[in-house]
């Protein structure tokens, strides 16, 4: 789906979200909601805070905090924890199942889509529950902290 469609599509939802909620529709929500869909990667509210104030945004970190509360309640955006990281978030609408790598050095996380896993748990059943969505994270260290400790080990060694 063209990015431009998506975005109307996210807005349309998100408007009636807060009409349901009896909410206000404040040009500062559809704000962070337009930066979050124009972002293809993880990220926190301050990191989300200093690329809307690059953008010359006049949107509070308090707004951001509460703005996405609205967006996760509303299922456009997903919430996660990695590790000890602060709470890292992503769109959530028309976006493909998928897995995360977390490197337990420097943080870094790739996203990858296992077609075999994605497979077993799309047709995995359970029990009295219905499946909505799901992640899997995988925790490890990437190759470049790798490659950085291998060279660190033979300086040492000399």
């Amino acid at each position: 789906m063209p990015e431009d469609k998506t975005k109307e599509l996210v807005k349309q939802k998100f408007t009636q979200y807060l009409e349901v909620k009896k909410l206000r529709k404040t040009p500062e929500r559809f704000a962070v909601l337009e930066k979050i869909y124009s972002m293809n990667v993880h990220f926190d509210v301050c990191s989300l805070y200093e690329i809307m104030t690059q953008c010359e945004y006049r949107v509070s970190k308090a707004t951001i905090y509460n703005t996405i509360g609205l967006l996760v309640d509303a299922g456009l955006v997903r919430q996660h924890q990695f590790g000890n990281n602060p709470l890292q978030y992503e769109k959530a609408f028309n976006t493909a199942n998928h897995h995360h790598l977390i490197c337990t050095q420097c943080g870094r996380i790739r996203e990858v889509k296992d077609l075999d896993l994605l497979s077993i748990l799309n047709n995995k059943k359970f029990n009295n529950f219905v499946t909505s969505y799901y992640s899997l994270y995988v925790y490890g260290i990437c190759s470049r902290c790798m490659k950085a400790e291998k060279k660190k080990n033979i300086h040492n060694q000399k």
